[in-house]
């Protein structure tokens, strides 16, 4: 065996060796811990990008468009991204699928949790958005239409004069 070649036991060898699996468990546990998802960034009001690049779009709720080509902010858009920031980004969320898993422009269709508080409800619920029923997707319309009643009824948020 030549002296210029190193063996499989080589402290370089090694030192690879353990960088590799370190930056693998480092990943997996960054992307994924106990079905729980690492949000990146928040778009808008309504949806969201995952550490694992994956956008998700919330179900059974709409919010004044933010981001639209062909359309001006809308009134109360930057009141619902603040919001929903304040409330996501840089947490760790759950996701809760219903009938349909994506939408047509592949995005995740979910149900978004931080600790045991749906997202989703509680931007309905402080008038930061609308209910929006996309069938199959309804599970939770009626609760839904419950609590955009009881905002508008209270005036809150986007049901403010």
């Amino acid at each position: 065996m030549s002296k210029n070649r190193r063996s499989a036991t080589s402290p370089s060898n090694r030192w690879l060796y353990y960088l590799i699996i370190i930056l693998f468990l480092f990943f997996y546990f960054q992307s994924e811990e106990e079905g729980t998802y690492l949000v990146v960034r928040v778009i808008d009001g309504d949806t969201i990008e995952l550490s694992n690049g994956e956008k998700v779009r919330y179900i059974g709720i709409d919010t004044p468009e933010l981001h639209h080509p062909q359309k001006e902010v809308e009134r109360y858009a930057r009141e619902a991204y603040e919001a929903n920031r304040r409330m996501v980004e840089g947490k760790r969320v759950r996701l809760e699928l219903d009938v349909e898993e994506r939408d047509r422009y592949g995005r995740i269709l979910a149900y978004v949790y931080v600790d045991d508080l749906m997202v989703n409800e509680w931007l309905v619920a402080n008038g930061y958005a609308r209910v929006a029923t996309f069938p199959p997707n309804v599970k939770y319309t009626e609760r839904f239409l419950q609590l955009e009643r009881e905002a508008r009824q209270e005036k809150i948020g986007l049901w403010a004069d």
